[in-house]
C-alpha cells in the first residue's frame, strides 16, 4: 500500500472517530430527557426502599441475637448490638438519600408538567391568532349595530300588532257612570222602602175576663199580637228590599 493511500485512510479514520466523539459530546451535554430521569429516579427510590427493609429485618434479627446470649456471652450480645448500631446508621442515611431523591423527582415533574403545559398553551394562543385573522373588528361592530336595529324594528313590529282596534274609550268616564248608575239605585231603594205600610201605633183594647172563667191570659215568654204584627211588616219590608235588589 502507498503512502498516499495509508494518509487518506487515516485521515479517514480520524475524521470518523471524531464526528463519533463529537456526537457523543453532544449527548452527553444535552443529558436525558426530563421523562427517563424521573424513570430512573423511581428506580432508585425502589432500590433504596427494599434495601431499607432488608437492614430493619437485620436489625430485628441483631436485637434477637442480643436477647439470646443476654449475660451469658456478653462478647457475642455486643457484637450483634454493635451490627445493629451500624445498620441503624444506615438505615438513617437511606431517609435521607430517599428525601432527596424524592424531592428531585416532583421537582422534575413538576418541570416536566409546566412545560407540556406551556406548550400546549401555546398551540392554543396560535389556534386562536389564526382564528382571529379572519375576523374584522370593524364589520363585527357594523354586524352588531344592524342586528341591534333589527331588534328594534321587530319591536315596533310586535307593538303595531298588540295595539287593539276600534273606539277605545275613556275608563274614567265609564267609572263615573257605573257611580251614577250605583247612586240611582240606591235612591230607589229609599223610595220603596218611604212607600211600605206603617206598624198601627194604638194600643189594642184589653177585655176583662169574669171571674170563675177559664183566663185567657197568652202564656208568659209567648210573643204578644202586636210582636208578631210588628214581626209580619219586617218580613214584608225584608221581601220586598230582596225584591227590588233582584231586579
Amino acid at each position: 500500500m502507498s503512502k498516499m493511500s495509508r494518509m487518506f485512510k487515516g485521515s479517514s479514520g480520524s475524521s470518523s472517530s471524531s464526528s463519533s466523539s463529537s456526537k457523543s459530546r453532544s449527548k452527553s451535554r444535552s443529558g436525558a430527557s426530563p421523562q427517563e430521569a424521573i424513570h430512573r429516579l423511581r428506580e432508585t427510590e425502589e432500590m433504596l426502599t427494599k434495601k431499607q427493609e432488608y437492614l430493619e429485618q437485620k436489625i430485628e434479627q441483631e436485637i434477637a441475637t442480643a436477647k439470646k446470649y443476654g449475660t451469658k456471652n456478653k462478647r457475642g450480645a455486643l457484637q450483634a448490638l454493635k451490627r445493629k448500631k451500624r445498620h441503624e446508621q444506615q438505615l438513617t442515611q437511606i431517609d435521607g438519600t430517599l428525601s432527596t431523591i424524592e424531592f428531585q423527582r416532583e421537582a422534575l415533574e413538576n418541570a416536566s408538567t409546566n412545560t407540556e403545559v406551556l406548550k400546549n398553551m401555546s398551540y392554543a394562543a396560535k389556534a386562536i391568532k389564526g382564528v382571529h385573522q379572519n375576523m374584522d373588528v370593524d364589520k363585527i361592530d357594523s354586524l352588531m349595530q344592524d342586528i341591534t336595529e333589527q331588534q328594534e324594528v321587530a319591536q315596533e313590529i310586535c307593538d303595531a300588532i298588540a295595539r287593539p282596534f276600534g273606539d277605545t274609550f275613556d275608563e274614567d268616564e265609564l267609572l263615573a257612570e257605573l257611580e251614577q248608575l250605583e247612586q240611582e239605585e240606591e235612591e230607589e231603594r229609599m223610595k220603596e222602602m218611604a212607600r211600605l205600610p206603617r206598624a198601627p201605633s194604638s194600643k189594642v183594647p184589653s177585655s176583662r175576663v169574669p171571674s170563675g172563667a177559664p183566663s185567657s191570659r197568652v202564656p208568659s215568654g209567648a210573643p204578644s199580637h202586636r210582636t208578631q204584627s210588628k214581626k209580619r211588616v219586617e218580613d214584608d219590608t225584608d221581601m220586598k228590599k230582596l225584591a227590588s235588589w233582584a231586579t
